[in-house]
């Protein structure tokens, strides 16, 4: 029985919102208001928020500027390049939290660290939860970036239009710079906003994009083209020219649980995707069918799995969080069946739920697959993680692709009664091959 979740459903709207602002404003007056004294980036969306910010992060970095951030991965202050000029070394912590956006008190303390580290920046990635809590307020937000949006968290919020306002309100309280994905469909919603200043990105639109900036990304996956256009446009704007942008984004080899390789051969990749739309982008990134042509961002080293028109593409896959978005199991499934020849299915975050009625959801999408030409070849139901990702390795021959997704690099199983397992995908996969090679 999860307690919290009952109150919050027998208490009025109003008390708890009058609840999250009070802790929100307290917790800004316990630490003396520190957002005042920082240039405050928040970046807010469905996808690609925890990339964005580290590319923001990196880029101020190279360019000498000590900078602090708050992203689902991790909490970070300044870096090598601000530390060569004297700032100090670069301090960063896992985010252990199981919370994108950290609790008001949380961030307000971190945020006068940053102060006392003599800071210039700092960027935040900002949920549509936390919004909705007030952990945004008494924040003093600069600029605000919108990255794109796609169905996520909509029981919660009850309705994709209500979830789409919450981010929208990020955008309300920026007091100076809006950045905007203007390929997204929902950008008109944005762009609506008034702003001191907007700066709009996209692949050929926009003020920002692929033809005025020119960069090799190191990193996996076409669809970062987008978050490394967001931390230029963010950049520029800040007075960093274009060649201090690219030296930094092609110094980035890669971001924890975010398309991380963990091995080449065959090629294991450990990812967060854990909507439909993410899940989606990562497996074209690897499909080796002809209809899906191989993105530029991809080095040699890493494309070779995907151009054998021999090899195979091993999913494993849950879904995001049991008692939450029940509506996007069978479509997970669905696109599983889609792009990837053989799938195991397996536990992720089941919370109370039970995570067997989970995967028999996901299960179901598999029938709903009606092109034969998609069909897949094997599945199996593992529930135990560790040994679902065991099995796909073992079914890997070294042409093979392995896609890990669901957790990327988070810390913790939550499970029930409110206990959490330590866990991290990319050691599972170095320990269970290890075994393998013996």
């Amino acid at each position: 029985m999860n307690v919290k979740r009952i109150i919050k459903k027998i208490t009025p709207h109003f008390l708890l919102d009058f609840y999250y602002w009070l802790w929100a404003f307290l917790g800004a007056l316990m630490y003396g208001l520190p957002s005042r004294k920082l240039t405050i980036i928040g970046v807010t969306g469905t996808s690609g928020k925890s990339t964005t910010v580290d590319f923001i992060s990196k880029i101020f970095e190279e360019n000498g500027d000590k900078v602090a951030s708050i992203s689902s991965v991790r909490f970070r202050i300044a870096g090598e390049a601000a530390s060569a000029k004297g700032y100090g070394g670069p301090k960063e912590w896992k985010n252990q939290l199981k919370m994108t956006m950290p609790g008001r008190f949380i961030i307000q303390k971190f945020l006068r660290q940053a102060v006392r580290e003599k800071c210039k920046y700092a960027i935040l990635e900002v949920t549509s939860e936390g919004i909705k809590q007030f952990r945004h307020k008494f924040i003093s937000i600069d600029t605000a970036v919108f990255t794109n949006l796609s169905p996520e968290h909509i029981e919660a919020h009850g309705g994709f239009e209500n979830y789409r306002n919450e981010k929208l309100k990020l955008f309300k309280v920026a007091k100076s710079v809006h950045v905007i994905n203007v390929d997204d469909q929902n950008a008109q919603y944005f762009l609506k906003i008034p702003a001191k200043k907007r700066i709009t990105f996209g692949l050929e639109q926009g003020e920002v994009n692929l033809k005025n900036t020119h960069f090799n990304l190191q990193v996996l996956g076409s669809f970062n083209h987008y978050n490394a256009l967001a931390a230029i446009s963010v950049a520029v704007n800040y007075g960093v020219s274009l060649e201090m942008c690219k030296k930094a984004l092609e110094k980035v080899t890669g971001i924890p649980g975010r398309m991380e390789v963990v091995s080449q051969n065959p090629l294991v990749v450990v990812d967060y995707a854990h909507t439909p739309d993410q899940l989606e982008k990562v497996y074209r990134t690897f499909s080796n069918w002809s209809e899906n042509p191989k993105p530029q961002t991809l080095n040699p080293k890493q494309i070779q799995n995907t151009n054998n028109q021999n090899s195979k593409l091993i999913c494993v896959l849950g879904s995001c969080g049991g008692g939450r978005d029940k509506w996007k199991r069978p479509v997970l499934g669905r696109l599983a069946a889609k792009y990837c020849k053989e799938i195991i299915i397996t536990n992720e975050d089941p919370y109370d739920e039970n995570p067997l009625s989970i995967i028999n959801e996901i299960e179901s999408g598999f029938s709903q697959t009606l092109n034969s030409k998609y069909q897949i070849l094997k599945y199996e139901k593992i529930l135990d993680r560790r040994e679902a990702i065991k099995k796909a390795l073992q079914l890997a021959k070294p042409e093979d692709s392995v896609i890990i997704t669901g957790k990327g690099s988070e810390v913790w199983m939550c499970v029930a009664e409110g206990k959490k397992i330590p866990w991290s995908d990319v050691n599972i996969v170095k320990e269970e091959l290890l075994k393998i090679n013996k």
